[in-house]
């Protein structure tokens, strides 16, 4: 980054995505090795569990569809019955296997990505050996950020829910009750990307500050104030591109799933750079100002292990415009 830390702060959408893209050109090769490395597999992963998740409940449907005409205790239930348990089971067990694949790839290219673009900001030289050294001594931090973040959600899930059914239970079916169940769709939504965005925020600060899990998501509730509508509308055109990547591999042929592939991996690289680059917007915007000198210094492998910023080293400097 060019910019003083102090003109960060008044960045909006679109310099916020056109920084993000200066630093991904200015280090194009080290961040097409993460790609490659990273985010192309997390991005394969992702789209063709769809594909395998649509082949096996298209086999699940077709079977549950022959079991209603089935004489009951007849022999071809019981081999329908017997497939479905095992295409049930193969599936529960591919969808675990998958989340696990995309969970430690996530976390892993997120600190890979963060912690580069970190470098950028200091213009301190980084090469993906060191960094592949760094990221598996910190995606450990980002795994209890977000699994915290999993709580959280749990739980707005369970009260949004819990919501809808005491709706329809005073209200009953009619248009009144649906009116209401719109509005409360529409806040549910807007509530998901909120907290998505703190989300995204607290994985930032999980790599470059000594905060992680929910004291992470805290300090970035409080540090997203003032930029929320900025970072909400980044985020929330990140979540349509990934649905309108998801859409082209589906309804695309060889060519269209290729190119699909390839796009969802420039969507998570844009998306991982931009919610770092916001991190220092925010920074900036509530007028503390990061010491590059003491940013690099943590960035290195100290004996052999990540050194995390600290409140004491890092706690960013208040400046006054």
């Amino acid at each position: 980054m060019d910019r003083e830390p102090e003109e960060l702060q008044f960045l909006g959408f679109f310099g916020i995505c056109k920084e993000a893209s200066t630093i991904i050109t200015s280090l194009r090769r080290l961040f097409t090795q993460l790609t490659l490395s990273l985010i192309l597999p997390l991005s394969l992963i992702f789209l063709i569990h769809i594909q395998i998740s649509n082949l096996i409940f298209s086999k699940i449907n077709k079977n549950e569809t022959a079991l209603e005409t089935t004489p009951d205790g007849s022999p071809a239930q019981d081999r329908l019955l017997s497939r479905l348990s095992s295409e049930w089971t193969a599936f529960l067990l591919f969808k675990l296997a998958y989340l696990i694949c995309l969970l430690i790839l996530s976390l892993l290219s997120t600190s890979a990505v963060v912690y580069t673009v970190a470098c950028a900001y200091t213009s301190k030289d980084t090469t993906f050996k060191k960094v592949m050294s760094v990221v598996p001594k910190v995606w450990k931090r980002l795994m209890v950020t977000f699994l915290w973040n999993s709580v959280v959600v749990f739980a707005y899930n369970s009260t949004v829910f819990f919501i809808l059914v005491l709706i329809l239970f005073i209200t009953g079916p009619g248009t009144p009750g649906l009116i209401v169940l719109v509005i409360v769709g529409i806040l549910y939504l807007v509530g998901l990307v909120y907290i998505t965005v703190i989300w995204r925020l607290a994985g930032v600060i999980s790599v470059l500050e000594d905060s992680y899990g929910l004291r992470a998501m805290t300090k970035s509730k409080d540090l997203i104030k003032g930029k929320t509508p900025v970072a909400a509308l980044v985020f929330f055109l990140l979540i349509i591109s990934y649905f309108g990547v998801m859409v082209l591999f589906e309804g695309g042929g060889v060519v269209g799933k290729a190119a699909a592939v390839a796009l969802l991996s420039v969507v998570l690289l844009m998306g991982l750079v931009v919610e770092t680059v916001i991190y220092f917007v925010c920074k900036s915007y509530h007028h503390e100002s990061i010491d590059r000198s003491a940013l690099a210094d943590h960035l290195e492998v100290y004996l052999g292990e990540y050194v995390p910023l600290t409140a004491k080293d890092v706690q960013l400097e208040q400046f006054h415009v």
